[in-house]
């Protein structure tokens, strides 16, 4: 048994700048956007600031948009 068994519910991360801390172990967290389920080891798109994931980068810059990609 591991420590996703625990908890079969979505993981609580804390998003930082290119790495993600799990604070409440689970397989998954859920898109922002999407509403899908993300497996921890496919998650590679979330906000930092807004602490919050994203199934993939359209959703990403449908959340975070165009001005922050072109940084105004």
């Amino acid at each position: 048994m591991n420590a996703m068994d625990l908890n079969p519910g979505p993981a609580t991360l804390h998003y930082g700048d290119g790495e993600f801390a799990v604070l409440k172990p689970g397989p998954y967290v859920v898109c922002a956007v999407s509403g899908r389920t993300i497996p921890l080891e496919a998650l590679r798109y979330w906000s930092a600031e807004l602490q919050e994931p994203y199934a993939g980068p359209a959703e990403a810059l449908t959340r975070i948009g165009p001005k922050a990609a072109s940084g105004t």
